[in-house]
């Protein structure tokens, strides 16, 4: 058996839709973003996907993201608070560089989430 490269997805606005906001580490009110159990599941045929969240730097954080994944039918092959090497990084706060750094201070200043 082949070693699958790994695709990591951040949790908070990417997994879990996180509308309500920031509630406490082990506190998960709302529900998957839409179509991310099955492109998860599709993904996994081929990657390991890891899951990675700030929540998951206290073990009830890396519990409460487990149950949550469990509760919604959202299997994956690690949940971890480390950042973890990766083939691509899945996040709704990230922004991708292009080699042109001059180009960072605008995109920064100019950042939206999806949510925004």
């Amino acid at each position: 058996m082949r070693n699958k490269r790994t695709i990591v997805f951040d949790f908070d606005g990417v997994i879990h839709k996180y509308n309500s906001g920031w509630k406490g580490v082990d506190v998960i009110p709302d529900e998957p973003v839409e179509g991310i159990r099955d492109v998860i599941a599709d993904l996994r045929k081929d990657y390991r996907v890891t899951v990675v969240s700030s929540r998951c730097s206290r073990d009830e954080g890396v519990k409460a993201v487990k149950q949550w994944l469990k509760d919604n039918d959202i299997q994956v092959d690690e949940v971890t608070g480390v950042k973890v090497p990766a083939i691509a990084y899945i996040d709704d706060r990230a922004i991708n560089f292009n080699g042109k750094a001059d180009e960072l201070r605008d995109k920064i200043r100019n950042f939206r989430t999806w949510l925004q």
